[in-house]
């Protein structure tokens, strides 16, 4: 048993888990006051709910022998995560969905930790598209449905490795394609982005989209969400050597690289285009870099990280904009950031991969000619296409059976007092100036005020 690699995998799954709540920080602050706790809880919600459904067959679906030509994995025999618990031997990790073999082994328990908080992060992502607008109760199911039908089967294409010796047969992107996405640019970003554009694009615009001003509420929480969120992505990416070694170490500095170059090229972007660099752009520059260097800081140098981060970075400040001149509300720009940074970082590595890295793959700039390119332009598209088409069809269903939208009045006078009966900040502090309220009357005035934080 590698017990380094072991640490590092559960260290790794730990600051990923952090991500949820830091990406609800990061959403929580660029609503209005009064919506700041529904959009905390819609990831929050998807957190506990993936995390229940990953145990009982997510993973299985993901992880599981290949049952339908590199499409979806046995969602039985993992059911429940029977049969991980016994420790393993030998020196590949393959037969768990691993996709390269290690000095050592790591427990399959380890594996699952690592990968469920991918699930419950990539569902949580694509509810900055709806902000301010659709019942907790139809989001929850969504997120059941959605996983179940889009996420677990594109892990498998994505992160599920065929065994050496061929006795676990994994997905399709990952072993016939061999498109390079080390980290989920793909099954994680774009998936979630083009779920995000085809909700905006059924359920519909907020009230007074396009007319009045909806302004983030709290930029401090944003900016701390960032924080956490470039935090974790440490997790996220150089966990995905599952080991600690060269591999970790170059995805993490090529992480570290493209954020800050991508933070730099968006705050260019405003300067020029606007006038102002804000803390906004900053965030937002931030999370597009990390998104963007995702699929490929195993792939790239560290220059190439640089030039990656930049240009997506640049990218993403112009693309979220989009929605204003093609009139659909992504509330959030995650289809901006996440989907287009996703294509945009996933793309590049068809052209900036060097065999020097640990991937050992040359992508045109290399001297690798156009067939990496193609690879990850294929598998993108495939990708970007389905979880768009199945989502499109999900949501459609839900609205005309659960329904999507609360009343008007309802997200004029604020969804967090409508929907949970609580606001985010409760201004009154005391009653008839008696001192501090006890915790059952505070919980009773919260419950009964009327959006005094919109």
């Amino acid at each position: 048993m590698d017990t380094g690699s072991t640490a590092w995998i559960l260290t790794s799954a730990a600051l990923v888990l952090l991500m949820t709540p830091g990406l609800a920080f990061f959403y929580g602050g660029m609503v209005r006051g009064k919506s700041v706790l529904n959009m905390m809880m819609m990831s929050w919600g998807a957190l506990a709910l993936v995390g229940v459904l990953w145990i009982l067959y997510g993973y299985s679906m993901a992880f599981g022998n290949d049952v339908g030509g590199g499409l979806l994995g046995d969602p039985w025999q993992f059911f429940g995560l029977k049969g991980l618990m016994t420790p393993v031997t030998g020196e590949t990790l393959a037969p768990f969905g691993i996709k390269e073999a290690t000095p050592g082994v790591i427990p399959p328990m380890a594996f699952v930790a690592f990968q469920v908080v991918f699930a419950c992060i990539t569902a949580a992502l694509i509810s900055g598209a709806i902000a301010d607008r659709v019942k907790f109760s139809t989001w929850m199911i969504f997120v059941g449905v959605w996983v179940t039908l889009v996420y677990f089967p594109v892990a498998h294409w994505v992160f599920a490795f065929t065994s050496a010796d061929g006795s676990t047969v994994g997905g399709w992107i990952a072993n016939n394609l061999k498109a390079i996405d080390f980290a989920g640019g793909t099954a994680v970003h774009i998936n979630s982005g083009a779920a995000g554009l085809a909700l905006a694009l059924v359920i519909g615009k907020r009230r007074g989209f396009g007319k009045e001003a909806m302004r983030p509420h709290n930029l401090t929480l944003v900016m701390l969400g960032a924080g956490l969120l470039w935090f974790g992505w440490f997790g996220f990416n150089a966990g995905s050597a599952l080991t600690a070694g060269t591999t970790a170490s170059v995805a993490w500095v090529n992480t570290f690289a493209a954020t800050c170059a991508a933070m730099l090229a968006w705050l260019i972007v405003e300067r020029f285009r606007d006038g102002h660099a804000t803390s906004l752009g900053a965030a937002s520059g931030a999370v597009a870099g990390l998104v963007g260097i995702t699929p490929s800081c195993s792939s790239v140098n560290p220059v190439g990280a640089l030039l990656l981060g930049a240009i997506t970075g640049a990218i993403c400040a112009f693309a979220v904009s989009l929605k204003y001149k093609l009139g659909y509300d992504d509330s959030l720009d995650v289809v901006g950031v996440h989907m287009v940074g996703g294509f945009t970082g996933t793309v590049l590595v068809g052209f900036l991969a060097t065999s020097d890295a640990p991937a050992g793959v040359s992508g045109l700039f290399y001297g690798g000619g156009v067939d990496q390119l193609w690879r990850q332009v294929v598998g993108a598209l495939a990708v970007m296409i389905y979880s768009f088409v199945v989502t499109y069809v999900i949501a459609l269903v839900l609205k005309k059976t659960a329904g999507w939208r609360i009343p008007d009045e309802d997200e004029v006078s604020g969804i967090d007092q409508a929907q949970h009966a609580e606001t985010g900040y409760d201004l009154v502090g005391s009653i008839g100036g008696h001192g501090p309220v006890s915790g059952s009357v505070l919980h009773t005035t919260a419950r009964t005020s009327e959006g005094a934080s919109a």
